[in-house]
């Protein structure tokens, strides 16, 4: 097993590079609405994509699969989903929803014409994980740490994992047989909470994807060939160190736990003045 791994871009020179260099999935964020309301306080990034972007990233890219975020369910759904599909997605995402009745209605809209994927991001989805489980037709859940930590009020969003609460949902969607990931990483060597111990965790947990953050590449400050070098490094130092982590022992995936625990236990306290 290695992680399929999924950076965000709607750049074609972009998305060809990271296609070249092995990355698993280019993905593409339709998602504004609310979304300014939520984070434009904070340092993260508000994608301005669009579905104009869809067809001309599906056409540069050989290895790669494209995922594409929409907006939360609303009474424009139908049409940016069908123009989604028209544009080839491999597979559509679907953000900020707290029902189950939003999970079969986007399941509805899709109607098996792309592969369907869930961003856990709420608490009340959270909290209904298991009537959202028994809906027919999910593909994939990627349990997103950075809405749902803010919803939660939490200092930092990895607390979610060193708390065990990742444990929990992980166990509830595997019990359904649904491939699931959650959040993202940096560099190997990087990372607040370092790259190294969020993907042993993924190992531990059984995750099957996670997110290349920002600070993976910000190509918007590189050129063509520090990202290529980038992307081909990057993702080669990260297949490595998954090799060794798959060896790992019951015993040594608990002591990483542990030293998860510790790391954001410090960067809570120092947030937190």
């Amino acid at each position: 097993m290695s992680l399929k791994l999924l950076y965000i871009t709607n750049k074609t020179e972009i998305a060809s590079l990271a296609d070249r260099a092995g990355i698993d999935r280019i993905f593409i964020d339709l998602e504004i609405k609310g979304k300014e309301e939520r984070q434009g306080h904070l340092n993260t990034v508000i994608s301005r994509h669009s579905t104009k972007d869809i067809k001309k990233i599906k056409d540069v890219l050989t290895f790669s699969q494209l995922l594409v975020r929409i907006n939360p369910i609303n009474k424009e759904s139908k049409k940016e989903i069908d123009l989604v599909i028209e544009g080839k997605a491999d597979i559509i995402m679907l953000p900020m929803f707290s029902t189950a009745d939003e999970v079969r209605e986007f399941i509805r809209l899709v109607d098996k014409r792309a592969k369907t994927c869930l961003l856990l991001e709420t608490a009340a989805a959270a909290v209904r994980i298991d009537e959202i489980l028994d809906v027919p037709g999910i593909d994939e859940i990627h349990i997103g740490l950075n809405d749902l930590h803010i919803d939660m009020k939490l200092t930092f969003m990895f607390e979610l994992l060193s708390c065990g609460f990742i444990d929990y949902l992980a166990q509830k969607i595997k019990a359904h047989n649904i491939p699931f990931g959650f959040g993202g990483i940096a560099r190997i060597g990087y990372g607040e909470l370092p790259a190294e111990y969020i993907i042993t965790e993924h190992y531990r947990i059984g995750s099957c994807m996670a997110i290349l953050s920002r600070s993976f590449c910000d190509a918007n400050k590189r050129s063509a060939d520090e990202v290529i070098e980038d992307f081909t490094l990057g993702i080669k130092r990260i297949r490595e160190f998954e090799k060794s982590v798959s060896q790992l022992s019951d015993s040594e995936f608990r002591e990483n736990h542990a030293r998860v625990i510790s790391a954001v236990k410090k960067i809570t306290e120092k947030k937190a003045y």
